[in-house]
Formats: C-alpha cells, structure tokens, sequence
C-alpha cells in the first residue's frame, strides 16, 4: 500500500518544476499536482550519489506523469528500505559482538 498519494486541483499533469516542501510534505511537480505523505529522509535518499526521487523527476521534466502510481511505490519502496536500514544497523552490533565472542572461544 502506497504511503503517499497523487493529488491536485488541475487537469495538467506535465513535469514543469519538481520542488519539495518539507513543511507540507510535498512533492510538487507543477504549481497545482503534488505528492503528499513525502518525508524530509524519504526525499533526501540517495542510492550512487543521487536523491533519487528528484532524479527520476528531473529524467522526466516535460512530459507528463503517467506512471503517478509507480513513483508511489517507488516512494513507498525508499520508506520501507530505510525502515530495514534502520533495523539492521541495530541488530549488526549485537550479532558482531556474538560473532567475535563464538570466534574467541
């Protein structure tokens, strides 16, 4: 289930300016269409020195969002990756003392 929504009060669904609002949570990709539900961590993700959620806008800059559901999973997808990310930097620690612990036995 996508944690972000399409949302806008136009018709125009053409990729003009990508900016976020990190007070509203907002993606905007014209002046009327935004996707909302957009965490400051979410936004600033970046995989091989790209914020990837800019960049796949900026790839598309001109043309018109047609694929609005796929970039809510792809959202959806960072979340849930930096929800793991988080989890394994916490576990890593107690699993590496047990390793080092097992090895010097």
């Amino acid at each position: 289930m996508p944690i972000c929504k399409y949302q806008g009060e136009s018709e125009n669904d053409r990729i003009e300016g990508i900016a976020y609002d990190e007070q509203k949570g907002r993606i905007y990709i014209n002046k009327n269409k935004y996707f909302d539900g957009i965490t400051p961590e979410v936004w600033g993700y970046e995989i091989g020195g790209y914020q990837v959620l800019q960049k796949y806008l900026k790839d598309r800059k001109g043309r018109n969002m047609d694929d609005s559901k796929h970039y809510s999973r792809v959202i959806t997808a960072i979340s849930a990756t930096i929800e793991l990310q988080r989890q394994i930097d916490e576990t890593y620690p107690l699993v590496e003392n047990e390793l080092l612990e097992f090895l010097s036995a």
